[in-house]
């Protein structure tokens, strides 16, 4: 009675016992060997699963690129450590003496609460398995109704209000327009500073027309807004203070606005663009277009870009009467651009600094159609005349500012997306377009743009490398286990691992996007290797208990093969926990972080962290139930499970 008691005190605090240094290098050589190849293959697999990533171009890959490099390099790093340093400075540290698992208090915590979770499990294998698949297939509608977008929202801190509008508005009432706006907007209590302009600037990389104004609103810190005010709600109040009849009101941020204009020309989130050959025929779709799209929830600040109403001060030159006073056309060419263009005379120095003198009408006698009229034109003959003498002035309408694309001539309808993802919107207003236009005339076409163009080129890119970079870990899982059965095994952690990333973002109500799409790619590498590490666990225990039924000459039974798993996957608990852990609160100051640049890596570390809950218990609880019917059906028709799956 106790001698077994002693047994059992043994069994629970675990025995230290003195070994030599000749075991304790064979020890350390042993497992080197029989663990070092899944190791290794299993850096090498995280470390090709994020090559789809480095495959992104535009501004996806300048994002997430250095990311990529920066995990890729600190993983060969360590493998290169961990298969050279960490075996010598085990054998120097190690002082001979070989203690168990059971006896660090950590290990001993969560082999008490796990153990008997495994063991349940290993009983209950079909409940088990059930529960998975329930999981699984609950999954599914959620990934259906996944929002879908090209990158998460950045907050920047500021606003950027872009009223439209018409064509032919003049200087004054464009000035006018902007003061009223930005008075009114500096009147809200969460705005800090407002600063508008109207036209664009003395180069040609900004070809905005008078008509549209830009007005760049800074907030205060959201430390200082009204209680339960958001920007969603600011940005509608702002919007219902400022209209005014004729301007068409858009809202964006300072950056992205001028990404999107850099990278698709398009200055909202998304646009259509009509391509044709008349600009009377392309203005007539797009206001088709605006009629078909109105009333899509999502879809705001809806405008269609102004081909016509431009107004034009035309001159033309009547030569029968020219050539009567005795005049040319260089000759009234030259008055009129003295007169109305201005003329530099010289330049005057002062100091350092040169200044153009410019000569023309002031401006009243500018502004006034009946004043250029009586412009005096100088003549040899009969002394001084007006403009109207030898030349036709009136105003004439025209193109406000022609665009081309593609050797095309283009219009845009321009929208942005607030309330909704723009999977949605852009794919419901898509249906509207193809309802509403079932043949466009010949020689015309639309092109959807915007962010919607980065997001389809982005997702086009994935669909073709992510299935090249699985067939690749398929080929490695093989020759790391040389077996079909264990690779595909280790694959279905993948769709498990997502079930908890899956879930994560519809509770915290996050679209897919692309930075959502580099955190299910680091998901997809992790998962992967807590797999092969659980299988090459399980394979050395297996290994150890065909060599010690070799040795008693004893077969193999179904308890023996059911008692090898559930302590080959006890005593692994910790290290798959380290790996698991490690990741998780490295990225825990991102998912509570609230600081600018946060909207961007939250949607990363969100799918990661509760992906890799949902992966953790996947190869704690039901990958060894899956290995071992796996085994158990090898048990029956061998007579002993296979154990050559890992080569050493």
């Amino acid at each position: 009675m106790t001698e077994r008691k002693t047994v059992k005190e043994k069994e629970r605090i675990g025995h230290t016992r003195e070994i030599p240094e000749s075991e304790r290098v064979s020890i350390i050589e042993a497992s080197s060997r029989a663990l070092g190849r899944p190791v290794f293959f299993s850096v090498i697999i995280m470390i090709i699963s994020f090559a789809p990533v480095l495959f992104l171009t535009g501004q996806e890959k300048k994002l997430f690129s250095p990311l990529v490099l920066t995990k890729t390099f600190s993983l060969l790093g360590a493998a290169f450590l961990a298969i050279t340093i960490a075996p010598m400075l085990t054998r120097s540290f190690m002082q001979c003496r070989l203690v168990p698992e059971s006896r660090n208090p950590v290990s001993r915590f969560f082999i008490t609460i796990y153990k008997p979770v495994a063991r349940w499990c290993l009983t209950w294998r079909k409940t088990v398995l059930a529960m998975c698949l329930a999981l699984v297939a609950g999954s599914v509608p959620l990934v259906i109704h996944l929002g879908t977008e090209f990158m998460p929202p950045l907050d920047e801190g500021s606003l950027l209000l872009m009223p439209v509008t018409l064509p032919d508005v003049s200087n004054s009432e464009a000035k006018r327009i902007m003061q009223l706006q930005d008075k009114i907007i500096k009147g809200i209590p969460e705005v800090d500073n407002v600063l508008g302009k109207a036209g664009r600037a003395y180069t040609a990389t900004d070809n905005a027309p008078v008509s549209m104004i830009e007005t760049i609103i800074v907030l205060k810190p959201k430390s200082k807004w009204r209680k339960g005010m958001t920007k969603e709600k600011l940005i509608r109040e702002m919007s219902d203070k400022i209209q005014i009849p004729g301007v068409v009101v858009g809202w964006t941020q300072p950056i992205i606005n001028r990404i999107n204009m850099l990278s698709t020309g398009i200055r909202t989130d998304v646009g259509v663009k009509i391509y044709g050959k008349d600009l009377d025929s392309i203005y007539d779709i797009g206001r088709k277009l605006e009629g078909a799209l109105k009333d899509i929830p999502g879809l705001v600040d809806l405008y269609v870009e102004q081909l016509t109403g431009g107004k034009y001060l035309d001159i033309r030159i009547r030569r029968p009467d020219a050539a009567r006073y005795g005049l040319n056309i260089d000759d009234v060419n030259m008055v009129i651009e003295s007169a109305l263009g201005g003329m530099n005379l010289t330049t005057t120095v002062e100091g350092r600094e040169r200044f153009s003198v410019n000569l023309r009408l002031a401006q009243e006698y500018r502004d006034d159609i009946d004043e250029i009229r009586r412009i005096p034109v100088q003549t040899m003959k009969y002394g001084v005349i007006p403009l109207s003498s030898v030349a036709d002035v009136e105003v004439a309408e025209g193109p406000p500012m022609i665009n081309s694309e593609n050797a095309m001539l283009r219009g845009t309808v321009l929208f942005n997306v607030r309330g909704r993802d723009m999977g949605s919107v852009v794919n419901d207003a898509r249906k509207k377009v193809e309802e509403t236009f079932r043949q466009l005339p010949q020689g015309y076409y639309i092109e959807w743009s915007g962010q919607y163009e980065n997001q389809e080129r982005a997702q086009q890119r994935l669909a073709v490398i992510i299935p090249v970079v699985l067939l690749l870990i398929a080929v490695i899982l093989y020759f790391t286990f040389h077996s079909f059965t264990e690779a595909a095994i280790i694959f279905i952690s993948v769709p498990v691992a997502l079930i908890g990333g899956v879930y994560s973002l519809y509770y915290y109500q996050v679209n897919f996007s692309v930075a959502v799409a580099v955190g299910f790619i680091a998901l997809f590498g992790v998962a992967v290797e807590m797999g092969v590490l659980m299988i090459a666990y399980l394979n050395d225990s297996i290994r150890k208990l065909v060599e010690e039924s070799g040795k008693m000459a004893a077969p193999v039974t179904r308890e023996d093969l059911k008692a090898t798993f559930l302590t080959g996957a006890t005593q692994r608990v910790r290290p798959l926990l380290m790996t698991v852990l490690a990741n998780i609160f490295g990225l825990i100051p991102v998912l509570v972080s609230t600081g600018t640049g946060s909207d961007v890596m939250k949607p990363i570390a969100i799918p990661f962290v509760f992906g890799l809950i949902t992966a953790t218990l996947f190869v704690l609880i039901v990958l060894p139930v899956i290995y071992h019917l796996i085994k158990e059906r090898e048990l029956k028709k061998y007579g002993r499970p296979a154990t050559v799956s890992v080569k050493t």
